[in-house]
């Protein structure tokens, strides 16, 4: 097994940072990317097939670079998490929820636990199955029709809304709520998902497992889905994610210290460092770019990627 090398650390960290946080699959790139280089990068994907991906050095390093990035999202919307770990603590000993915030605290609970269990039950299954060239040039393919759709369900939402709108009439109006229960209306505030609306979009979280299909992106779908804008998507998006990443970092963090991480610390560390930054700078960014745009260049990169990907390793 050869070792991971300083460059590769530095890219495939700058690949994670950014990857994780677009909507655009870091599983599936971390896969794809050294599949296409080849040579000495291609070994790093073969490491992870079969029952020896337990003890590669590649899914260790990636485990740290995925810390690294839940790290960075936690300093990014620190004075989020301060206040909503507070609320969380309130709503303990009033029992009760009484502010939006408090609200917030909870929904993110509700949405973390579906992709929680069913991480901890089937990742390992996942990522030994799936975790190969052609089929995570297929889920990307796929995550692009995801993302596109879930683009057309935000304008028919916000077409309903408009619609409805300029109805008149107590049939409308009742219509119009109707509407509002099962699809979601359009511009809705975060605090106003209901408890189940953040499990369902949890359960969408789970497609994540499969490389190729985008943490952020499906999550943000499932919001898109239940008429919340693109910034509050995305916001939930990425809250929603810190500590499903960090969890999932974490428990597999003392595989480093075995044989897996074995004369590759510092590599580790600079890749990390790496990772952590581009992923601070990622969620910046995004957070302004989903003021005023949408999913759908995402959508595209995904589609031509990934069809490219199915020709060159199908």
């Amino acid at each position: 097994m050869t070792d991971i090398t300083y460059i590769q650390s530095i890219l495939i960290g700058l690949l994670q940072g950014v990857t994780e946080l677009f909507p655009i699959s870091s599983l599936g790139h971390s896969v794809l990317v050294p599949a296409w280089v080849g040579g000495s990068w291609s070994q790093l994907v073969t490491q992870v097939d079969g029952d020896s991906s337990s003890h590669s050095q590649y899914l260790s390093f990636i485990v740290a670079l995925h810390v690294a990035t839940a790290i960075a999202l936690i300093i990014f919307y620190r004075k989020d998490w301060v206040a909503i770990t507070r609320a969380f603590l309130v709503t303990l000993r009033t029992r009760k929820i009484e502010t939006s915030t408090q609200r917030l605290a909870w929904l993110i609970i509700a949405a973390t636990i579906p992709v929680g269990i069913t991480g901890l039950t089937l990742e390992h299954t996942f990522r030994t199955l799936f975790a190969k060239p052609l089929s995570a040039a297929i889920f990307l393919t796929l995550n692009g029709f995801i993302l596109l759709g879930g683009e057309r369900l935000r304008r028919q939402a916000e077409a309903r809304g408009t619609q409805h709108a300029k109805a008149e009439g107590t049939a409308h109006a009742a219509e119009h709520e109707l509407e509002e229960v099962v699809y979601g209306g359009p511009d809705r505030k975060l605090a106003t998902l209901s408890f189940r609306e953040a499990g369902l979009i949890g359960v969408f979280q789970t497609f994540a497992l499969f490389a190729g299909i985008s943490r952020s992106g499906i999550t943000m779908v499932g919001g898109l889905v239940r008429g919340l804008d693109h910034e509050d998507a995305a916001k939930f998006s990425f809250l929603l994610a810190t500590p499903v990443i960090l969890a999932a970092g974490l428990l597999k963090l003392p595989g480093l210290f075995g044989e897996a991480g074995a004369h590759i610390h510092g590599q580790i560390i600079v890749g990390s460092l790496v990772a952590g930054v581009a992923s601070y700078f990622s969620v910046a960014f995004l957070t302004r770019y989903f003021k005023t745009s949408n999913l759908t260049p995402f959508a595209i990169y995904c589609l031509v990627a990934g069809v490219a990907s199915i020709v060159k390793f199908h």
